[in-house]
């Protein structure tokens, strides 16, 4: 179960009365306001379909489509329509295997065109300033319009360097732009780095690049090993980290706080507040300081991870304004082939706040460079860097983790 798509309800032990609605709430709208706004949706559809002269984008199942992809897409950017052509991709597990990690992108599918449906702000596609919603109208000059999502996700699988050719239309524009992405290398661990500090031996340092399936036995063993060696406090690096499991993230907070204790809560319209609690048990004391390091990139649980250390003064944060991202998305499916995908809860840490659209604020803000973030991102494969590479590699100083250092001694 990813953070970022939860096909199902949480369903957890309850431990809280449903919080009191706020003072400047928007009362609830009475069933009877939808009728004059139906029949206004009724009126423009049917001038729509009476008068527009392009006839063959005027069936009743495009125009709804479009409306309620429309709909949804003015919620917040997690909310989206499946068209049936997405939709089929899904099977019987409600996931929707449509991204393309190597380039930062994943792909949506409509009755006209296959399209971006977002862009990974780490990733190939956002460094070249391609945007959701651009139609990619060809891939290594084979024209995307008449073939499945499937066969056009297949055209994009590139090992890292490798390089696809992108024909791409703003829909806002009428220009076409032609551009080449360079496939980038993804990391599938999700622990990558777990070592004492050369310069600084009772400094323990562990970077996780995603909270993926058993993390925290692989962070507990490595804890196990590192304070075996003589560890006395831990950086925990969460820059460049997107989220993951939300209940890996709850045991690896249960290796720094006391057992029972709750770390996350999920907020959702009409019902009672759910809490995640630490396991029951803890196998070791860890009582020694810690700091987390987090990026603008760093999402969903590395937000909840560090807000939660940050609320309990369990740990010093250090680094960028995060992303922001703390919502719930339920897949539900409707008819005609079709899906919503609906955020439908918010995530929230021990004060009550949820970082969603605030991301976590940093105790010490550290401004990132260009070339801080691309030595960041070669430190996890050094042995694939070139000489040249390697030597520039050696001369530079990680801001963040010297900031840290810092602040552990």
């Amino acid at each position: 179960m990813r953070i970022s798509t939860l096909i199902l309800t949480l369903s957890l032990p309850l431990h809280a009365e449903k919080p009191a609605p706020a003072e400047n709430a928007t009362p609830k709208e009475s069933t009877e306001a939808a009728y004059p706004a139906l029949e206004r949706f009724v009126k423009v559809l049917e001038i729509t379909k009476a008068r527009h002269p392009d006839m063959d984008k005027l069936s009743y199942d495009r125009l709804i489509n479009r409306a309620l992809d429309g709909m949804l897409g003015s919620l917040d950017p997690h909310s989206s329509f499946i068209y049936p052509e997405m939709r089929e991709m899904m099977g019987d597990t409600g996931e929707l295997n449509n991204e393309i990690p190597s380039l930062g992108l994943s792909l949506g599918k409509n009755s006209e065109c296959v399209y971006l449906s977002a862009v990974d702000t780490t990733g190939p596609a956002a460094m070249a300033e391609l945007k959701p919603g651009m139609k990619l109208l060809q891939i290594n000059n084979q024209d995307t319009s008449k073939i499945p999502l499937k066969n056009a996700l297949e055209l994009l699988v590139g090992d890292a360097g490798k390089t696809t050719r992108l024909l791409l239309q703003d829909p806002s524009k009428h220009a076409k732009t032609e551009i080449t992405l360079t496939h980038r290398y993804v990391e599938e661990r999700s622990l990558i780095l777990a070592k004492l500090l050369e310069k600084n031996p009772q400094i323990g340092y562990l970077r996780l690049a995603q909270f993926g399936s058993n993390c925290a036995r692989e962070i507990e063993a490595a804890l196990d090993e590192l304070e075996d060696k003589g560890m006395k406090s831990l950086i925990l690096d969460l820059r460049e980290n997107g989220g993951g499991d939300l209940h890996e993230t709850v045991k690896i907070l249960g290796l720094f706080v006391a057992p029972e204790t709750a770390v996350v809560s999920v907020r959702e319209r009409d019902k009672p507040e759910e809490f995640l609690k630490t396991p029951e048990r803890q196998r070791r004391n860890r009582p020694y300081p810690i700091v987390v390091l987090i990026d603008r990139h760093s999402a969903s649980a590395s937000e909840l991870t560090a807000g939660c250390l940050k609320d309990l003064k369990r740990a010093t944060i250090i680094g960028e304004l995060s992303y922001g991202k703390g919502s719930v998305q339920n897949i539900i499916p409707m008819g005609n082939s079709t899906a919503l995908r609906l955020t439908v809860a918010t995530y929230h840490t021990p004060s009550g706040e949820t970082p969603h659209y605030k991301g976590i604020t940093p105790d010490t803000v550290i401004h990132f460079t260009d070339t801080d973030r691309e030595n960041f991102l070669k430190a996890a494969r050094l042995s694939f860097l070139s000489p040249k590479e390697k030597e520039a590699f050696d001369k530079w100083t990680d801001p963040a983790i010297a900031e840290a250092i810092k602040a552990l001694k």
